[in-house]
């Protein structure tokens, strides 16, 4: 038996962090494959319903919903954590495995772990074909042309600085612009800026609007014939707001400049066609979108792909190596260098699989009803400050909140979540540092939500955040 420790702080005494012991719901249930079989009617709700509480249909998140069916796939939330069970709401960090996921990483190293591409040995052949099955997988998910446009990279980040150092020291100069918006994750700024200190080019930054939305507008009077690439989130990860990408990038094209989609707020929550779109670039990450972590994948149109040079050098890359040069594989292959996550590849494709026989429609369609339902209850909390557009019948807000409690610091209120209730918020600046100072913050809270999140977490979360809002507010 584990006890819990404790101690005072400022005359109130305060549960430290612990491992407990996962205590399994009696009830609890797993499939051990990825098949699904569902038995609900399926899900058709407005994406664009308002944030009015008679606009939310209860029956869609109730007893029954899509997060109830689903939670029995995710063991991790099965758990008791300091005391109280589990309320998962971190899922903009990373989300949860299934066991579908859980099994496939298990199987390929119980049943045919080897290295890919190089042994004519059975273990290996069979390593390889559901390597690449896992990229015509991806392919497929977001609708490519075919696999050779997908490169597997360790994640979204090592992705971005693929193109930034592939294709941007090859094709900028001084001058040049690369236009984004201060409303990027650190990883879809940084790059660019290393980019621009070496090539001489330009960042400009988009500013939000009054509602808290990069301006499309002002983004749209900066482009130019010195545009070069415009980078650009689909979807906020702290503002929780959707960009018009269809309009954007079709804007973008119109003066000649490539577009680079961070996807990875929305990969995992909606329905994504990179030809619809016509991204010339988009990166996601496997762990946002259940599947594992340690990798992510570029998407790039083909004839992009062709013309740029290798990222890194090594193994598996190349075409021929002698002594004073060498020749390049082609693409997926020139910017695989060395043994991949082959493992995590085919548990990204696992996850996709699992997403896929739910349908994406269906997730996007479950999630905005509880997105909605969590921002009126959020917003109905005294003291609380929600950041990002207000949810209406022409604008859409993700399932997530960034927010501020008056006169709480977030890790605060992210700490006592944890500790007294079970609850996982994040607390911080969200890799958007320069959003949280054009805010006039240093960090916020944020609450997340993902498919198998229900009403109930809602409702746990919200209890939850009123009784450490009375904690903190009763020593003033």
């Amino acid at each position: 038996m584990i006890t819990t420790t404790s101690t005072t702080m400022e005359g109130a005494i305060l549960k430290l962090p612990c491992l407990r012991t996962v205590s399994r719901n009696p009830n609890f249930t797993s499939r051990s494959s990825g098949s699904l079989r569902w038995r609900s009617r399926p899900l058709h709700v407005s994406a664009s319903a308002a944030s009015s509480p008679s606009l939310i249909n209860d029956t869609k998140i109730g007893p029954g919903s899509l997060g109830h069916i689903t939670r029995s796939d995710f063991p991790i939330l099965h758990q008791e954590i300091n005391g109280s069970k589990l309320v998962y709401l971190d899922n903009a960090a990373t989300s949860q495995k299934p066991t579908a996921v859980i099994n496939a990483l298990q199987n390929y190293y119980e049943a045919y772990n080897s290295n890919v591409h190089r042994g004519i040995h059975y273990l290996s052949a069979k390593a390889t074909d559901e390597y690449e099955s896992a990229r015509q997988k991806v392919a497929n998910f977001i609708n490519a042309a075919g696999a050779r446009e997908i490169v597997f990279t360790r994640n979204a980040t090592e992705a971005i600085n693929l193109v930034a150092y592939s294709w941007g020291l090859s094709n900028l100069k001084p001058g040049d612009e690369i236009i984004t918006t201060v409303a990027e994750h650190h990883s879809a700024i940084v790059p660019w800026q290393l980019v621009a200190q070496k090539t001489g080019a330009v960042l400009r930054f988009v500013n939000l609007t009054e509602d808290e939305v990069a301006d499309v507008d002002q983004l749209r009077g900066f482009l130019s014939r010195k545009t070069k690439l415009l980078v650009i989130h689909h979807v906020s990860n702290m503002l929780a707001s959707v960009l018009p990408m269809d309009e954007v990038i079709s804007w973008a094209h119109d003066v000649g400049a490539k577009v680079l989609v961070d996807a990875c707020q929305s990969v995992p929550h909606m329905v994504v066609d990179v030809k619809t779109l016509d991204a010339d670039f988009l990166v996601a990450s496997s762990h946002k979108m259940c599947g594992p972590t340690g990798v992510g994948f570029l998407y790039g149109k083909s004839e992009i792909l062709s013309a740029m040079p290798p990222f890194l050098g090594g193994g598996e890359m190349i075409a021929d190596v002698y002594l004073d040069h060498s020749t390049y594989a082609e693409p997926p292959s020139r910017f695989e260098a060395g043994t991949p996550a082959i493992g995590e590849a085919i548990g990204l494709g696992a996850a996709i699989d699992y997403l896929s026989e739910i349908g994406m429609q269906q997730i996007h369609d479950y999630e905005m009803e509880l997105a909605n339902y969590l921002y009126d209850n959020l917003s109905s909390v005294s003291d609380v400050r929600i950041y990002g557009p207000a949810p209406s019948q022409t604008v859409t807000r993700a399932a997530l909140c960034s927010f501020n409690v008056k006169d709480v610091h977030p890790t605060d209120i992210a700490t006592f979540l944890d500790q007294q209730h079970g609850v996982a918020i994040r607390s911080g600046h969200h890799c958007a540092q320069p959003l949280h100072r054009h805010l006039g913050i240093s960090s916020s809270a944020r609450a997340s939500l993902h498919f198998y999140n229900t009403k109930d977490d809602v409702d746990r979360f919200i209890e939850a955040l009123k009784d450490t809002i009375s904690f903190f507010t009763s020593f003033k």
